[in-house]
C-alpha cells in the first residue's frame, strides 16, 4: 500500500474518533513570514474550539463553573506539528475529553484541513478554587456530563408544556434576555397570554434554563410564535433551533397549517434559515424594530423547510 494512502486512512480514522469539531478560517494576521500559520496561533485555535466544546454540551461556561464551585486552569499544553495551515484555509479543530483524573482532565485536540491532519495537541486542566487556585476534586456532575457527551448522549432536554409547569424557568430566561439585556420593561414582557400559551423550554443536564418560546392561536389554522429567547452564551448553538423545532411540532400536532411571528431584525436571519419569509414593512414593538415573518407547515414533517 502507498504510504500516503496509509497516512490518509489513519487521519480519517483519527478524525472519526472526535464527536466534536469547530470550523475556523485562517486569517491574514495569523500567517507568518513563511506564509504559514504561526505556531503559537494553534493554541488560540484550541482555546476557541474548547469554548465551543462547552457550548456543544449545553453548558454556559462561567455560570456552570460558578455552580460547581470552581474553575478549570491550564496546567500543561503540548503540540505536535505535522503540517501547515495557510491563509484562507478552512480548518476544523476537533476536541475530545481523553482522560479524567481526580483533580485534572486532559483534552485531546487536533487540527484538520479537509481530512488532512495538521496539528495535534493535549491540554491538561486542573479544577481549582478560583480564590486560591488550589486544586479540588473534579465534581461528579461534571465528570458524568463529560463522559456522557463523549459517549454520544443527548445533552439537552426540551420540554413542552404550560405556564404552571414551565413558567418559573421560562421567566428567568426571558427576564435575562428581554429585561436585563434589551431593557424592555417587565410589565411589557409578561402578559396574560402566557397562561393560555404552549411553552417550550430547553434545559441542560444541570437543570439550567437556556432558551424558551411560546405558541398562541393567531387565527383559525394559524399559530403565533413569540417570546423566543436564548441566553447569550448559548447563541450560535443548536439550542434556539431545538426550541423552535418543538414549537413547530406542537403547532402541527394541533392542526395548524402556518405560523406567524414578529422577529427582531437581528434575529430575522435565524428564522430565514428555517423557512420563514418576511411579510410587510418593518415596525416597532417595545422600542425595537421588528418584521413579521410567516411559514407554512407540513402535517407529516412540520420541521421540514418548505421548498
Amino acid at each position: 500500500m502507498n504510504p500516503n494512502e496509509t497516512d490518509k486512512e489513519w487521519d480519517m480514522a483519527l478524525r472519526g474518533s472526535f464527536r466534536f469539531s469547530h470550523r475556523l478560517r485562517v486569517r491574514w494576521s495569523e500567517v507568518d513570514l513563511q506564509q504559514i500559520v504561526f505556531n503559537g496561533h494553534y493554541l488560540n485555535y484550541f482555546d476557541t474550539a474548547v469554548s465551543e466544546y462547552w457550548r456543544a454540551m449545553a453548558l454556559p461556561y462561567q455560570a456552570t463553573m460558578a455552580r460547581l464551585g470552581g474553575d478549570l486552569y491550564v496546567r500543561k499544553a503540548t503540540l505536535d506539528y505535522l503540517g501547515s495551515a495557510r491563509y484562507d484555509d478552512l480548518i476544523d479543530v476537533a476536541i475530545r475529553c481523553e482522560h479524567i483524573g481526580n483533580t485534572s482532565l486532559r483534552l485531546r485536540c487536533a487540527v484538520f484541513r479537509a481530512e488532512k491532519l495538521l496539528v495535534t495537541g493535549d491540554l491538561v486542566y486542573v479544577f481549582a478554587d478560583p480564590a486560591t487556585q488550589s486544586s479540588r476534586p473534579i465534581p461528579a456532575e461534571l465528570r458524568e456530563m463529560l463522559l456522557d457527551f463523549e459517549a454520544g448522549a443527548e445533552m439537552l432536554d426540551v420540554q413542552v408544556g404550560h405556564w404552571d409547569e414551565l413558567g418559573v424557568s421560562a421567566q428567568d430566561v426571558r427576564a435575562e434576555v428581554f429585561v436585563r439585556e434589551q431593557g424592555i420593561p417587565l410589565d411589557l414582557e409578561l402578559d396574560e397570554a402566557d397562561h393560555s400559551a404552549v411553552h417550550a423550554l430547553a434545559l441542560n443536564r444541570m437543570g439550567m434554563p437556556l432558551a424558551t418560546g411560546r405558541l398562541l392561536p393567531h387565527a383559525p389554522g394559524v399559530a403565533r410564535l413569540g417570546r423566543m429567547a436564548v441566553i447569550a452564551p448559548m447563541r450560535g448553538s443548536s439550542v434556539g433551533r431545538r426550541v423552535l423545532e418543538a414549537l413547530l411540532n406542537a403547532a402541527a400536532a394541533r392542526g395548524d397549517h402556518s405560523v406567524v411571528l414578529h422577529a427582531q431584525l437581528s434575529a430575522a436571519s435565524f428564522y430565514r434559515r428555517f423557512g420563514f419569509i418576511e411579510h410587510g414593512p418593518h415596525f416597532e414593538e417595545a422600542g425595537i424594530v421588528h418584521v413579521e415573518m410567516v411559514r407554512t407547515l407540513s402535517p407529516s414533517a412540520p420541521w421540514a423547510v418548505p421548498a
